[in-house]
């Protein structure tokens, strides 16, 4: 596998009259190349948009186009608690809609291989996404779930990555089994790992181990122009 340098860069753009910001993580190529598949990465209810750098440059150097989005932007939010999460899931919904718009039309992507790569709240939106717009081909969440209200509106769900710790307390583990039990009825190719003791963020070790599984499952349905 060629590994890449990273360029680190920031852009902007308008979402609902709100201008949001996005860190890139970009591997470098030469002139005529071919693009790169994107992953955005979302981050949970505590924010923290800045820590997930450790999680976007390995994905780039691998060869993916790394977009994270701010998007509690649209809502002025900081750090997001259960009333609030109700209340502006919509409003982040139509954000990331227009993120994946924006990064598509991004000269060194292939607009026809977007993953999306979600943490605790972000894993929702992430899920959430990928129910509705097909141009998400791939999604991996950690200790997340599909929402139940979302559910009746589901029109796809692609290729589906499960990582969740069974001592999970903010995020219960009933959740992963609930989203295979989804995943399977429609027939959609999911991988699950289940990590005995883990709870809601992982240790080092076990991050390690699920980023690698991670890594793997982008490669598997993103790395490679999917034929229409």
């Amino acid at each position: 596998m060629q590994a890449y340098s990273v360029s680190e860069l920031s852009l902007s753009f308008v979402s609902g009259g709100k201008t949001i910001a996005i860190d890139c993580f970009l591997p470098k190529s030469d002139p005529g190349q071919s693009r790169f598949p994107a992953i955005l990465t979302l981050h949970g209810s505590g924010g923290g948009h800045d820590t997930l750098a450790e999680t976007a440059r390995p994905l780039a150097e691998q060869g993916f186009c790394v977009y994270v989005p701010h998007y509690f932007d649209r809502t002025g939010t900081v750090e997001a608690q259960m009333p609030a999460m109700f209340l502006n899931f919509p409003l982040w919904m139509k954000t990331l809609w227009d993120v994946v718009s924006l990064v598509a039309q991004q000269p060194a992507v292939d607009g026809g291989r977007i993953g999306v790569l979600g943490f605790s709240l972000g894993a929702y939106l992430a899920l959430s996404l990928a129910c509705i717009d097909a141009r998400v081909r791939a999604v991996a969440e950690y200790f997340g779930g599909l929402p139940r209200e979302i559910r009746p509106f589901i029109r796809r769900l692609p290729p589906t990555l499960i990582l969740h710790g069974d001592a999970d307390t903010v995020v219960p583990v009933a959740e992963a089994f609930s989203l295979q039990k989804v995943l399977e009825e429609r027939q959609v190719p999911y991988e699950l790992e289940i990590y005995p003791g883990e709870g809601h963020h992982f240790t080092r070790e076990t991050s390690a181990r699920a980023d690698a599984r991670m890594h793997a499952f982008f490669q598997k349905y993103l790395a490679r122009p999917v034929a229409n």
